[in-house]
């Protein structure tokens, strides 16, 4: 275990590579911990010439856990949101923003290429629009632009990512619905066996299980609003990826984030649901190493 003090928290990290390559940071999605970056994308980052890091988000993993913010009532949250009304939120985009900047600050990273997947590219593209001299480059993946206007993913998957477990469920109860969630946002071009799914399950919750932190993350996500004006002051070296067969946020947000990107390629990905998982690696790693080794240091 690997820790440094940043933004007034504890971040938990890992590495891979030579310290003096550049740096590749890889920013986790809603309630999900390093650990599910799949090590054959990490091993070809690395293959690639990158120093990669990857890191627990604030309130899951090892990292710090904001209790002081409250449990959020994901329900009241919602149905404000379908009124159109205003939500709060303990922190936001931007605290986790600098949290990374703070990382790097840490590490002694100056600058970095910087990738984001789901929440994660939410932070990424605040970073890439207020923090712009720290990346070299960025890439937003399965994410969003923020836009009201967008098309909502399948309502099942939004309901079983929301109704989770029971504060008293057992371990088995919270593995199991972890699975099945897994599956609902699987990849039909990239599949993984259930053993597999499971085993990342297990891994998780014993690694750490925070039911708390993840409903504080999705109100930081959905407190800022749209990104719409903010994504087109973006000036860095942009991509967007983003899985055709996203049943949880359609292809229509990948697309909105990069048509506001001045510059942006947009990368569809047939077969991707919304998940990183090791079949993806080998295409991941193409994708946002081939991006970064093009745009200079």
């Amino acid at each position: 275990m690997t820790a440094v003090a940043a933004n007034g928290i504890t971040i938990e990290y890992e590495t891979r590579g030579a310290p003096d390559a550049p740096a590749m940071i890889l920013v986790r999605g809603l309630g999900t911990q390093l650990i599910h970056w799949p090590e054959d994308l990490l091993d070809r980052l690395v293959a690639m010439g990158f120093f990669v890091v990857v890191f627990d988000n604030r309130d899951v993993g090892l990292s710090s856990k904001i209790s002081k913010g409250g449990k959020v009532d994901l329900s009241d949250l919602m149905d404000k949101l379908a009124a159109g009304e205003s939500v709060a939120a303990p922190y936001g985009l931007d605290d986790m923003a600098r949290d990374t900047l703070g990382l790097m600050a840490a590490l002694g990273i100056g600058k970095a290429h910087i990738a984001g997947i789901s929440l994660g590219g939410m932070v990424v593209q605040v970073l890439a629009a207020q923090h712009p001299d720290r990346l070299l480059s960025m890439a937003s993946i399965m994410s969003s632009s923020g836009n009201p206007d967008l098309p909502p993913g399948d309502p099942k998957v939004m309901n079983q990512l929301l109704n989770r477990p029971a504060d008293d469920a057992d371990r088995e109860e919270v593995v199991a619905a972890a699975v099945e969630s897994a599956k609902m946002l699987a990849s039909p071009g990239y599949p993984v066996p259930e053993a597999d799914r499971r085993t990342m399950a297990e891994r998780a919750y014993d690694r750490c299980y925070y039911p708390d932190g993840v409903s504080r993350q999705f109100a930081a996500a959905r407190a800022g609003g749209s990104r719409v004006e903010l994504l087109r002051t973006i000036s860095l070296p942009a991509q967007v990826i983003h899985g055709v067969d996203d049943p949880l946020l359609p292809i229509a947000g990948g697309e909105d984030t990069a048509a506001n990107i001045p510059g942006a390629e947009f990368h569809p990905v047939p077969g991707m649901g919304h998940e990183t998982t090791a079949p993806l690696a080998p295409i991941l790693a193409e994708l946002i190493g081939g991006f970064a080794l093009g745009v200079p240091d």
